[in-house]
């Protein structure tokens, strides 16, 4: 098995990682990650998959979710450390390639969320200033967080924790405009229970619960911070499971308020779907506002949703890749913390690289469609990433019950973790039938992560005394 103490050679002396993120920051941390996503950018898809109904496919990819969440909560109380899953199925398994390619895994679902959430925010941009392209737009953006990123983990957390006060503010918004136009008599409450589709509603909800979850995607991005979390076994499970739960609850909340108020083709045209709801407001005098200025003022709140999940999940990457450098799993530079702000610099110029290069590649791809496909199309890819991450997550609770237990160690139920990984591998395998097109974007992301395996097994394997195994102390 890996020897998850050591470092990669000529970084074994440098200090590691701060630990400056309280519970209470943690908490705001999963829920502004897991609220920023879904909720404003796919919300009108999972409408034109489902139906009026499309309220039930959000509940249930929350519950799932919530279900994987426990998994990870059990595993951060016993290895708070950078890196996750891989780090987990690492210590459950003791396979390289098994790590590996839960590592690549992890960072392509990693780089997929943030290209989609960079195209949602683009579309939420056009609605303030349409002078300045799309992909530009979103590449500028990934410009910020690349610096905002590299201030450090406290300031990172600290501007997530502003941001995600707003965008709750947003969604209470939301909500109460949905309320009052209900209350006025211009609400349709018939439409949660309408279904797009004749005689197929279960498989309307499973296409709707595979664009849902990525909605709830996001949590994972809390155990890469673990060891830079103050006391992570009590703060861990509580603020992990705690922030899912609330942001779940608000989904569907949002979600059923919309649909009962906005024509679900309006939904499922709109790249800016959350604003509609803001537009009948006004438009039906409840917002004493135009039209033009509520829907700037929206698209402000909706674009500092999108950037704070955005955040989160560039502040993974770097943290995945300085996990499992320090594994030899992938190059030993990417250990490397920037001497003041202890940030892993160079895993986020890299993320910087790849992630723009699928924006172009993806813009270049979808040229004739809209924004809202290659959104859509990310999204799909990082849902079934992830979905594989999390079943192997799961397997990996249960093969490390009774390895490295302690008092402080949260155990999730069985019967919990039995359902989720039942509803991870369901969503997996209908994901692929009904379009197995994804498969092709899953590939070539992960032909990136064979790159730096690939470095790694002869760059790395050179720079060892010969005949010094991976656990070797010579080999440090």
């Amino acid at each position: 098995m890996t020897d998850l103490t050591r470092a990669p050679d000529g970084v074994d002396d440098e200090p590691g990682l701060k630990r400056t993120i309280s519970g209470r920051l943690l908490f705001f941390y999963v829920l502004g990650d897991v609220l920023g996503s879904g909720i404003y950018v796919l919300i009108g898809a999972v409408a034109g998959e489902v139906g009026g109904a499309f309220w039930l496919a959000f509940a249930i990819g929350v519950s799932i979710a919530v279900v994987t969440g426990a998994a990870y909560a059990e595993l951060v109380t016993k290895y708070p450390r950078a890196a996750g899953a891989a780090l987990f199925v690492d210590r459950a398994f003791g396979n390289r390639v098994v790590t590996f390619v839960v590592t690549v895994s992890m960072l392509a679902a990693s780089f997929a969320a943030t290209g989609s959430l960079a195209t949602g925010f683009a579309g939420y941009f056009a609605e303030v200033w349409a002078l300045p392209p799309a992909l530009l737009v979103s590449l500028a953006l990934l410009a910020v967080l690349a610096v905002v990123h590299h201030l450090g983990i406290t300031e990172s957390v600290v501007a997530n924790a502003v941001m995600t006060v707003v965008e709750v503010a947003g969604l209470l918004v939301i909500t109460l405009v949905a309320l009052a136009l209900l209350a006025s008599g211009d609400g349709s409450p018939g439409r949660l229970t309408d279904f797009s589709t004749s005689g197929n509603e279960a498989f309307a909800v499973l296409a709707g619960v595979a664009l849902a979850f990525f909605a709830m995607t996001g949590f994972e991005n809390a155990a890469n911070v673990a060891e830079e979390t103050v006391d992570p076994q009590r703060c861990f499970p509580r603020a992990l499971i705690g922030g899912m739960v609330v942001a779940g609850i608000i989904y569907v909340v949002v979600a059923a308020g919309t649909s009962m108020v906005v024509d679900t083709a309006t939904l499922a045209d709109s790249e800016v779907p959350l604003t509609e709801v803001v537009v009948a407001g006004s438009e039906s005098g409840l917002l004493p506002l135009g039209v033009g200025v509520v829907t700037v003022v929206f698209a402000l709140i909706a674009m500092t949703a999108i950037t704070n999940t955005t955040l989160v999940t560039f502040v993974t990457q770097p943290r995945i890749l300085y996990g499992m450098a320090r594994e030899d799993v992938v190059p030993g530079a990417f250990a490397r913390l920037h001497a003041r702000r202890r940030t892993p610099w160079v895993g986020s110029l890299f993320s910087v690289a790849v992630v723009g290069a699928l924006l172009l590649v993806g813009s270049a791809v979808s040229s004739s469609g809209s924004d809202l496909d290659l959104v859509t199309t990310l999204a799909d890819v990082t849902v079934l990433l992830l979905l594989a991450v999390y079943s192997m997550v799961i397997a990996a609770t249960f093969a490390l019950r009774g390895r490295d237990e302690g008092p402080e160690v949260y155990h999730a139920p069985r019967p919990v973790l039995v359902l989720g990984l039942v509803g991870n591998l369901a969503v997996a395998v209908y994901m692929v039938v009904a379009d197995w097109t994804s498969l092709l974007w899953v590939g070539g992301l992960l032909a990136v992560g064979f790159v730096l395996f690939a470095a790694e097994w002869f760059l790395g394997g050179r720079t060892r005394p010969a005949g010094a195994g991976r656990g070797d102390p010579s080999a440090r």
